[in-house]
C-alpha cells in the first residue's frame, strides 16, 4: 500500500496547515484505521490524531485537541489533518499510517505498531 503525505510546509506560529495522505488509486481508506503520527530527531514517534472509517470515530493527543481536525475526502481517496494554531513545538515530520486492526483502537490508536503501512512523510516546521 503507497500512502503519499503532502502539504507540510514553514509557517509562523498561530498558522494553519492542512496535511493530505492520499492513497494508491486501488487501495480504499475503507474499514481501515488512518493515522496520523509526527516526529522529531532523537524522539519516538508520537500518534497526533486517528480516525476509524468502519464507526468515524476520531481521537487526538492532548497536545493537539481543539487545534487539529482529522478528516477524510472519499471520493478523492484522501485523508486529511487539519492544523490551526501552530505552535513551535508542532514542528516535526508528520506521517500517515494505515491499519487494519479496530480492537480496542480508543486504546491503542496513538502506537505505531497498530498500524501496517506508512507514508514517507512530510516536513511541517514552526517558527515562532
Amino acid at each position: 500500500v503507497q500512502l503519499v503525505e503532502s502539504g507540510g510546509g514553514s509557517v509562523q506560529a498561530g498558522g494553519s496547515l492542512r496535511l493530505s495522505c492520499a492513497a494508491a488509486s486501488r487501495f480504499s481508506f475503507d474499514d481501515q484505521i488512518i493515522g496520523w503520527f509526527r516526529q522529531v530527531p532523537g524522539k519516538e514517534r508520537e500518534g497526533v490524531s486517528c480516525m476509524s472509517t468502519i464507526d468515524d470515530n476520531t481521537y487526538y493527543s492532548d497536545s493537539v485537541k481543539g487545534r487539529f481536525t482529522i478528516s477524510r475526502d472519499s471520493a478523492k481517496n484522501t485523508v486529511y489533518l487539519q492544523m490551526n494554531n501552530l505552535k513551535a513545538e508542532d514542528t516535526a515530520m508528520y506521517y500517515c499510517a494505515v491499519g487494519e486492526d479496530q480492537v480496542l483502537l480508543s486504546r491503542f490508536w496513538m502506537l505505531p505498531e497498530t498500524y501496517e503501512f506508512w507514508g514517507q512523510g512530510t516536513q511541517v516546521t514552526v517558527s515562532s
